[in-house]
């Protein structure tokens, strides 16, 4: 294990209390950065009490799916996963600029029945980062009681990378991977048969050694953001990611000159619409 500074060795301290102050807990679990770290912590706290849950839908990558589950074997936490349906909401589909609100309150709706029976509270890896980003999910959160220790201790994404590093958690150096949907640009219908499109089309980026990126769904447009300094490699590449995106039936296939940006369709929203989507 890797050395922490005191500072974090107080926050990491202050996230195990918080742990402790519950009885049982439902870590709603994707297995990226900061839902791995809570689990990680949870268990380690609570032991079988923690129960890492997986949603699983055509918004989680196959990627996503199979990694938080072999993370949650090699590491022996209690995990399940629950089907969510977050597609079949009209709210969610439309894919307006509340789209995670729906998805959020699709799975707190799933998780409630389980927590409810284990006598559980709920708890998502919010870190101190989100709250300054344009997240209304979690406002879905606020609503049905949430827990967001990780935020609560005061971590920030960064320290979370720390912390996981220091307890050796394979995700520490993980890329960022948001729901499938966040690829869709407002206003553009989210479908089962597109999520199925993107996270294909991503594929197709990994299998050329990109391991940062996004394909954003523009309709019939796709916009591939990669790093600024993976422009060059992936223009080179131009052809056959061209040929392949259009065999997925995208018609135009673009790459992005700005860079990888995440979030960068909130680019398209005003600022009233940002700060209604921002916790109060």
């Amino acid at each position: 294990m890797m050395a922490m500074d005191a500072g974090l060795k107080v926050k990491s301290g202050e996230l195990a209390e918080l742990l402790g102050d519950v009885d049982r807990l439902v870590v709603a679990y994707s297995g990226g950065v900061d839902s791995a770290y809570l689990a990680a912590t949870a268990h380690d706290v609570l032991g079988p009490r923690a129960v890492a849950v997986t949603a699983v839908s055509p918004s989680l990558a196959d990627r996503e799916r199979r990694a938080a589950s072999d993370l949650a074997r090699r590491f022996g936490w209690n995990h399940r996963t629950v089907m969510t349906h977050e597609i079949e909401r009209e709210e969610y589909a439309r894919n307006s600029s509340d789209r995670c609100y729906w998805c959020k309150t699709e799975l707190f709706e799933v998780l409630a029945p389980l927590a409810s029976e284990l006598g559980a509270a709920m708890a998502v890896g919010t870190n101190l980062d989100d709250l300054a980003d344009y997240r209304p999910g979690l406002g879905a959160a606020r609503e049905n009681s949430v827990l967001t220790p990780l935020a609560d201790a005061g971590l920030t994404k960064s320290e979370v990378r720390q912390l996981s590093a220091a307890r050796g958690l394979p995700t520490a150096d993980k890329p960022a991977s948001p729901c499938l949907a966040s690829r869709f640009a407002y206003g553009v219908r989210v479908t089962p048969e597109g999520l199925r499109r993107i996270d294909r089309a991503e594929e197709v980026l990994r299998t050329l050694g990109f391991d940062v990126l996004r394909v954003r769904d523009h309709g019939d447009l796709a916009r591939i953001e990669v790093p600024g300094h993976e422009i060059e490699r992936a223009a080179a590449h131009r052809n056959a990611i061209e040929a392949e995106l259009k065999e997925l039936g995208f018609t135009y296939v673009t790459l992005d000159l700005a860079g990888f940006k995440s979030g960068s369709l909130n680019a398209t929203l005003s600022e009233p619409t940002i700060r209604r989507g921002q916790p109060t």
